[in-house]
């Protein structure tokens, strides 16, 4: 297995950048092989402090083996997803392990 967590910044002065952020991905994201499990989400509030509350958006997604995730990152409809999609967040961050 090999996660591929990715956690968005999305712009302030476009109030439905999240929403736009999700659905951008499920279009885009979702349908590409060897994609095993997807999930994006809006950020939840928690009363724990140890929990990072600062970003707006997640996304995790699984794949069988890092060759898989290699293929995903140059596959067409990725491209188009940060094509069509920058412009909605300020500051991304990935978390990718094994």
């Amino acid at each position: 297995m090999f996660s591929h967590v990715v956690i968005f910044w999305t712009d302030p002065a476009n109030p439905q950048a999240p929403d736009a952020l999700v659905a951008g991905a499920k279009q885009y994201l979702a349908p590409i092989p060897g994609v095993l499990h997807f999930h994006i989400g809006k950020m939840v509030g928690s009363h724990r402090p140890v929990v990072d509350q600062s970003y707006q958006v997640a996304l995790n997604l699984v794949f069988p083996d890092k060759k898989a995730q290699d293929d995903y990152q140059v596959h067409p409809e990725h491209l188009k997803f940060i094509e069509h999609c920058k412009k909605l967040w300020t500051k991304v961050t990935v978390y990718d392990f094994a």
